[in-house]
């Protein structure tokens, strides 16, 4: 393989490969692909989950934790010092044209030999206004991620607002950090089955009919109205599902789960050629440093993919 100049200007039409995302899955793909002296580019819509975390404590490396939006500037900080730059906007469509992929942003055209979805998911938000969710994330009183940070959670009064066996799970699950779970349905119905209810009852976990009002902030605690009143909180969990952000990849016929995850082999490759994917919008782990690794095997893949197909001859 012939090696570059350091000093000579990566091409760029078109792309090596194009990373969609830049939360940490796009950002780590970024920093390895830049040092494997690609051509990339980088587009995030400014979306990631990750910036909403307040402070993420157990990935590693960072004793008494780290806000979300702190690492993510970090990692943008170490990809740029390999010269990969984020730039803001978002992909409305993929196409393949022959042998490229090439993403479309409105009327501006990225042709690359190579796509990383980095894309994540959406969370279902309950029935709170968007400047009192905002607020109530920041404060944890409104937590998305049981994994991520039920430790955090230890003994309070926790609420879970889902319906049968996501809801039932996630109850089950945190009940491991507190006595005080209680299981309410948005919408009135728990929607569950014998097993579940035996598996509430013996895990001491009190269930409660919504309709669900809007939440709202009062001090530290957060409210719930419910159909037998407002309910006092120290945190909240919504189980209500998310929405994956892998229709560019559905677009182009690559395969996916029921719920929308994007199905990808060992190495991260999509079924469409040229095609990779990384992060939550891979079905996995929803979690920082499991999306991490992905980027790594998807970035390494690629550009060994790209090697195979001879494209990387300077």
């Amino acid at each position: 393989m012939a090696q570059r100049d350091a000093s000579e200007p990566l091409p760029c039409d078109p792309l090596d490969c194009l990373v969609v995302g830049a939360g940490p899955a796009g950002l780590t793909a970024a920093i390895y692909l830049a040092r494997f002296r690609l051509s990339i580019g980088i587009v995030d819509a400014g979306k990631s989950r990750a910036a909403l975390i307040p402070r993420t404590h157990n990935h590693a490396g960072f004793p008494g934790g780290i806000p979300g939006k702190e690492l993510l500037a970090r990692m943008r900080q170490q990809a740029a010092g390999f010269g990969a730059s984020v730039r803001t906007g978002t992909v409305d469509v993929l196409t393949r044209e022959g042998e490229l992929l090439v993403a479309h942003l409105g009327e501006e055209r990225l042709s690359a030999r190579s796509v990383l979805l980095a894309t994540g998911v959406v969370n279902n938000a309950p029935n709170i206004a968007p400047d009192a969710h905002d607020a109530a994330v920041e404060k944890g009183l409104l937590r998305y991620c049981p994994i991520c940070d039920g430790y955090e959670v230890t003994d309070k009064r926790i609420a879970v607002i889902g319906t049968n066996r996501h809801g039932c799970n996630e109850a089950i699950f945190l009940r491991m950090y507190s006595r005080t779970i209680t299981l309410i349905a948005p919408d009135g119905d728990h929607a569950l089955n014998d097993e579940e209810r035996v598996l509430l009852r013996q895990a001491d976990i009190a269930l409660l009919s919504g309709p669900c009002g809007p939440m709202r902030i009062e001090g530290n605690r957060i409210i719930v109205p419910a159909a037998e009143g407002d309910v006092c909180f120290d945190t909240v969990y919504p189980a209500l599902g998310s929405v994956i952000r892998s229709e560019l990849a559905t677009m182009l016929g690559a395969d996916a789960t029921d719920d929308g995850c994007l199905v990808v082999d060992s190495h991260q490759r999509t079924s469409v050629p040229g095609l990779y994917a990384a992060g939550d919008v891979a079905k996995g782990l929803d979690q920082i440093s499991h999306a991490m690794g992905e980027a790594g095997v998807a970035a390494t893949t690629i550009r060994n993919d790209l090697a195979a197909r001879r494209r990387l001859v300077r």
